[in-house]
């Protein structure tokens, strides 16, 4: 039998690479004659460089930057000939800030345009930027204001790995929908959505392109649709970017069951997170989702989507503190995975 692992990360706890190691030991316990191989997957969003770096055979490199609200922290790139893979949640990413300190009123992309022109003096002429898992709305405002980027963007070409169709601005742009999952109040939103009113006009203005409808303008705060208007990105699917390029394909074929997962899984799995994206790919063989948790309310619809078997790691009334930290996580994983494939045998 052979079971091909390809999750996401669980982001709060463990990398791709450490979910799917873990499920590994579980189906192996189960099945010790499978064959067993373990694909790491990203959307574009955390965990996206650990992914893509190994695929494109890409060297990574440290640079120091800033992060969402100025202090310095360490960044990768990585640099793959003259492609260069940007993380941006390396930067301003929700997970370098503590719930308590988390202000998109005040958090910046500023640490994104630094990593552009390090990656542009290590001779990159085109960059993959990850966008996903941000803590900032600022409209890639304080990406632009790095002295020499706007430069830099016109010279290189960009894919954004994006799976988000959210437009700038509106009641379905940057600021109402992601803010309040970044730590704005009603009254915060209010203020973010006319700066990004503000900023959309002056990118009209000086690139004549007008972000404010455009699809997927809205990822990553706003950042997305800065880097459409001053480099004329194009804006990929970010899972299937991901499973393009790490031969997903190749690698399901002949499979008998493919076994992916994430870190909670609801309703907004089915709008491009990685295990639609397997199950969209999987081209027949069975998929069976293993997440961190699941969320009730749309086991019924997960499964409707296509997923041959719809489980939750984390045992029923394990405290999330405890679920979260990584020894529990692996343990949960291992056993859940275990019993999956031996209640499927």
């Amino acid at each position: 039998m052979k079971i091909l692992i390809a999750p996401d990360s669980f982001k709060e706890c463990l990398s791709a690479r450490e979910v799917a190691a873990a499920m590994a030991e579980g189906v192996r316990a189960a099945l010790p004659s499978a064959e067993v191989i373990q694909m790491p997957l990203s959307d574009g969003g955390e965990g996206t460089l650990e992914v893509l770096a190994p695929a494109l055979g890409a060297s990574l490199q440290e640079v120091m930057v800033r992060d969402p609200l100025g202090n310095r922290v360490a960044a990768r790139i990585g640099l793959a000939g003259d492609t260069g893979i940007l993380e941006t949640a390396q930067a301003c990413g929700l997970g370098l800030l503590p719930p308590a300190r988390r202000n998109p009123l005040k958090a910046s992309t500023c640490g994104v345009g630094e990593m552009i022109l390090a990656a542009e003096a290590a001779g990159c002429r085109h960059l993959l930027i990850g966008l996903g898992g941000s803590a900032t709305c600022d409209g890639g405002a304080g990406m632009l204001s790095v002295p020499g980027v706007k430069e830099v963007l016109r010279r290189v070409s960009v894919e954004i790995l994006c799976d988000v169709e959210n437009p700038f601005i509106g009641p379905d742009g940057a600021a109402r929908v992601f803010a309040p999952q970044k730590g704005a109040s009603a009254a915060d939103v209010e203020i973010l959505e006319k700066r990004l009113c503000r900023l959309a006009a002056t990118y009209e203005a000086e690139t004549g392109t007008d972000v404010r409808a455009m699809p997927g303008a809205g990822a990553a705060g706003g950042m997305g649709g800065a880097l459409m208007a001053y480099s004329g990105a194009t804006r990929v699917s970010g899972v299937d970017k991901v499973l393009a390029l790490v031969g997903f394909d190749a690698a399901a074929l002949g499979a008998d069951l493919i076994l992916t997962g994430e870190g909670r899984s609801d309703r907004q799995t089915l709008s491009g997170k990685v295990p639609v994206g397997v199950l969209r790919r999987a081209g027949g063989v069975p998929v069976a989702l293993l997440s961190g948790a699941v969320c009730p309310s749309a086991s019924e619809a997960l499964r409707a989507a296509g997923f041959c078997r719809v489980a939750a790691a984390t045992p029923a009334g394990m405290p999330l503190s405890k679920a979260l930290r990584p020894s529990v996580a692996r343990g949960c994983l291992q056993e859940a995975a275990r019993m999956l494939i031996q209640r499927d045998l």
